[in-house]
């Protein structure tokens, strides 16, 4: 008998989707009865019916998408949500300055229709008719396009216009191929390189060295014992929560012409005194301080997740401590020194707080860029070229970095049992560490020795050592009168702002961040690639192009956000965000995507999933995440120079105006209030977030002994 050919399969939607119902009838709702402008006034309804045409068909399509969601026709919602949103911000952007800036009506409506949008194209079969993963997916890449791509974009495009405002691509090739970026002259008996060869350099340097150190630290921590496990784990991630441009400062009191260990050498041993700490010596030492604490948490974390299973085994076939961690344990640790070179690659060519300190001569694309905008040059199209080079060199990373790793799997969490202890290191490993710990840990407390010594006397930098309190007071003074108590000191309304805006950043940057790295790494869907190339690149771009471009695109309707609170968060968030995702991305590679599908087949849906068996795996993902986004909202200086105002002034900008004045007592005590100020929230982050619980043995201490 001849067999019937097989119909191709066709997806069809398990059940009726009143989510979409209900996310269509809130945006229909917020059309007609919430203001829509940021200014208050009537709503999208009533200015459409009092002469607002362009609102038409927002309306008409909004109205069709609610009706096709009623009568479960997905194709029709999804073409009429999607119409909906282009269509509003096109007409939006086509305004200008001339129409109103979106308020809340407008928001609401918006982000409803995005979900809608999501949720309809799901239940056509993309995404594998996963409604969670295409409303991540869709939301997150929507809000990468709104808040990075749209200001940066008109940032890029100035690089194709000339002064009169016409558009000239040769002038863009001209400004990208000059002798300042791409000069090898540093190679050849000449002076200086160009600022592309001096950033790929230091970035390179501070890549390798810092994720070298941080697993130092890291197998110091993990492997080495718990004797010295909690003061190793506080001075590794002590530099995270210090503002980059103070520790910048310590070397200078340090190791400047001036300097104490300066005046040390040359009175004890007649070294001459010079300006090696300005230039790429400097940048590398004060990059490393700041950035290798981020190599350890991730490889901290990537670590202790590593199974001692796997080591025990190599173990009872008479492995030597040596081949073990060869063989089982290097090559495990693959993705998160991939993750963790990357992050100190990208953070050291975005870096502007160390360069503008101790660079001299050794110019960077940070700080080339920040001069073009905001120097005398007043140059943006030179601007956007520089970009355009800082944005190639961090794609360059990120491919060498996906090709290192390759395609093979670093699975060590499953649903099977993991008893066993970690292994121990190779006793001249065990020494080598130490040792290299040890030295750090020694020059790291010089470095804070001077921050915490410079607020308490009268001048450190002049070598005035007379103990004063005056620069405390001055900036955190107190008035206990009839009043109640006043904070007189002119440093509180910054500090206050600060803490708010990372309070409402950090948790926000870890979840968006997060869920994009479990959709990139646990699901396959058309532009996977794509969506996770779109989450790093705002690590590629500077702090003071990002600050630039958000003043450029978000000063004028419809999205009007500068002066504002929300300016500086959704900066930050965005800013982050890759943070989040690389550390969610080196801890899930270790996790067997078999527990999910175990949930699945119990019936959970994807958001349960998440929820209970993903997310407390994650916990060092999530604290990593946390802590690195409250800090750098604490601390950045690049965008916020740009984007703070009279009301929501910030730290570090208070801090920057200080040294410019001279003030750098002050500086100093306000960054001490402010290092212990993020040591209280971080103990505070990891009591809350916790450890991830794998049902292993703690590691027992390692004895050395001559036998």
């Amino acid at each position: 008998m001849e067999q019937a050919a097989l119909a191709p399969a066709v997806f069809v939607p398990s059940s009726r989707d009143r989510a979409t119902m209900v996310v269509t009838a809130i945006a229909v709702a917020a059309l007609a009865m919430v203001p829509w402008a940021a200014d208050g006034g009537p709503s999208a309804l009533l200015r459409a019916v009092n002469g607002s045409t362009a609102l038409w068909p927002t309306l008409a399509a909004a109205l069709v998408a609610l009706i096709c969601s009623l009568r479960e026709f997905d194709r029709g919602t999804a073409t009429a949500a999607g119409f909906a949103v282009v269509w509003t911000f096109g007409a939006a952007l086509a305004e200008g300055a001339a129409g109103p800036s979106f308020g809340a009506g407008a928001g609401i409506a918006l982000t409803a229709l995005t979900v809608a949008l999501s949720r309809a194209i799901a239940r056509r079969g993309v995404f594998n008719g996963d409604a969670t993963i295409a409303t991540i997916v869709v939301v997150i890449a929507t809000l990468l396009v709104i808040f990075i791509f749209f200001p940066v974009a008109k940032a890029l495009l100035a690089a194709g216009f000339d002064a009169q405002g016409r558009f000239a691509p040769q002038l863009a090739l001209q400004r990208l191929l000059t002798e300042d970026i791409w000069g090898l002259g540093c190679f050849g008996g000449g002076t200086n390189c160009g600022v592309a060869i001096n950033s790929a350099m230091l970035a390179t340097i501070v890549g390798v060295t810092s994720t070298l150190l941080g697993l130092v630290f890291a197998l110091v921590v993990q492997r080495g014992g718990q004797r010295y496990a909690g003061v190793l784990k506080l001075m590794s991630i002590l530099p995270i929560v210090t503002p980059p441009f103070v520790i910048a400062l310590a070397l200078v009191v340090l190791f400047g012409r001036t300097g104490i260990v300066t005046g040390w050498l040359d009175a004890w041993f007649g070294i001459p005194r010079s300006r090696w700490i300005y230039g790429l010596p400097g940048v590398t030492l004060a990059q490393l301080l700041t950035f290798s604490p981020i190599a350890f948490m991730i490889l901290y974390g990537a670590l202790a997740a590593i199974s001692p299973a796997m080591e025990e085994a190599a173990q009872t076939l008479r492995a030597s401590r040596a081949r073990v961690f060869r063989t089982v344990t290097w090559p495990l640790l693959r993705p998160a020194l991939a993750n963790a070179f990357l992050l100190s690659f990208v953070e050291s060519l975005a870096d502007f707080g160390n360069p503008i300190v101790l660079a001299g001569n050794f110019e960077v694309l940070s700080t080339k860029i920040f001069f073009a905008v905001a120097g005398a040059q007043n140059d943006p199209g030179r601007a956007a070229a520089l970009a355009m080079v800082l944005l190639g060199l961090t794609l360059l990373a990120f491919w060498l970095q996906q090709r290192w790793m390759g395609r093979l799997s670093y699975v060590t969490v499953t649903g099977k049992g993991d008893g066993g202890t970690p292994g121990k290191l190779p006793r001249p490993l065990w020494y080598g560490c130490f040792g290299i710990a040890g030295t750090w840990m020694f020059f790291m407390l010089v470095c804070y020795a001077i921050i915490l010594v410079g607020g308490f006397v009268k001048d450190i930098g002049r070598g005035d050592m007379a103990l004063t309190l005056h620069h405390f007071a001055q900036g955190f003074g107190m008035d206990f009168g009839s009043r109640g108590t006043l904070f007189v000191g002119s440093a509180w309304d910054s500090l206050f702002t600060t803490i708010e805006v990372a309070t409402v950043s950090a948790p926000l940057t870890a979840l968006v961040g997060l869920l994009a790295a479990y959709v990139i790494t646990r699901h396959r869907f058309v532009g996977r690639r794509a969506f996770e190339f779109l989450t790093m690149v705002s690590f590629a771009i500077p702090g003071t192009v990002i600050g630039v471009s958000y003043i450029v695109a978000f000063n004028v309707a419809p999205l009007e956000l500068t002066g504002g609170m929300a300016i500086l968060v959704l900066c930050f968030v965005f800013r982050n965000m890759p943070v989040g995702v690389r550390a969610g991305v080196a801890a899930l590679a270790q996790i067997d995507k078999s527990l999910d599908e175990a949930s699945s087949t119990l019936r959970a849906s994807t958001l349960r999933t998440l929820r209970e068996i993903v997310l407390p795996l994650l916990r060092p993902a999530i604290f990593t995440t946390l802590i690195f986004s409250f800090t750098h909202a604490m601390t950045a200086v690049s965008a916020v120079i740009f984007l703070a105002s009279a009301k929501y002034n910030l730290a570090t900008v208070y801090v920057i105006n200080r040294v410019e004045a001279g003030e750098y007592p002050l500086a100093i005590a306000y960054s001490t209030v402010l290092i212990f100020v993020m040591l209280g929230v971080l103990f505070g982050m990891q009591r809350l977030v916790g450890d991830a619980r794998l049902g292993r043995r703690a590691a027992q201490p390692m004895l050395v002994t001559g036998h």
